[in-house]
């Protein structure tokens, strides 16, 4: 089972200002996070983000946050309980010519909402595992970019790795999920590909 960039979405859990520098290697998942975002908005894959409490815990990483077609706030550790599943699935509106044709048709020609959710953030075992349970108890497909999450403790992270794979999350890296949305190597963006990961 591979990644398909026309049925993916990226979410990023809580890259907050107060909280990356008491996360365990900070940089290196903050680098993962800004190529997983960089290269979804080239393959036409939208990403969101969740903010828990920015007023408190710091605004959400501005790199990150330009790449962002929406951004959700919360003060539950989930996503989900605030939004984030009617974000996600919002059907796309028809455009052009579709609005005019019958509604058997239009219903046809309309976009099905794209069920592969691929995930990263921080704490890893907490927002960012609660988030990932809710949409899995919602029948989405749920990938988590390790390589891209954090916690203040490896400990923390490595336990909700496991609880997360025991529960049906896919555990992906950066760049399984680059290579898989690119598929081939004449895609268009496979260079910046190879430059993003030197």
């Amino acid at each position: 089972m591979l990644l398909n960039h026309e049925l993916s979405q990226l979410v990023l859990v809580d890259y907050q200002a107060k909280l990356m520098p008491a996360i365990h290697d900070h940089e290196s998942v903050l680098k993962n996070a800004r190529i997983l975002a960089q290269m979804a908005k080239k393959c036409h894959v939208p990403v969101f983000a969740t903010e828990h409490m920015p007023e408190k815990i710091g605004e959400f990483d501005p790199t990150l946050a330009a790449l962002c077609k929406g951004r959700l706030r919360k003060s539950h550790f989930s996503a989900c309980p605030e939004g984030l599943v009617d974000l996600l699935m919002a059907k796309p509106q028809a455009s052009g010519n579709a609005r005019s044709l019958p509604k058997h048709l239009q219903k046809a020609s309309a976009a099905e909402p794209r069920s592969s959710i691929v995930i990263a953030g921080v704490e890893t075992h907490i927002c960012l595992l609660q988030t990932a349970l809710d949409l899995l108890d919602q029948d989405l497909e749920v990938w988590v970019v390790t390589d891209a999450c954090g916690s203040r403790t490896e400990r923390n992270r490595d336990a909700a790795f496991d609880r997360l794979a025991g529960n049906g999350a896919e555990l992906v890296t950066t760049e399984m999920v680059i290579f898989e949305w690119l598929e081939n190597a004449e895609h268009e963006h496979f260079k910046t590909v190879l430059d993003l990961i030197k």
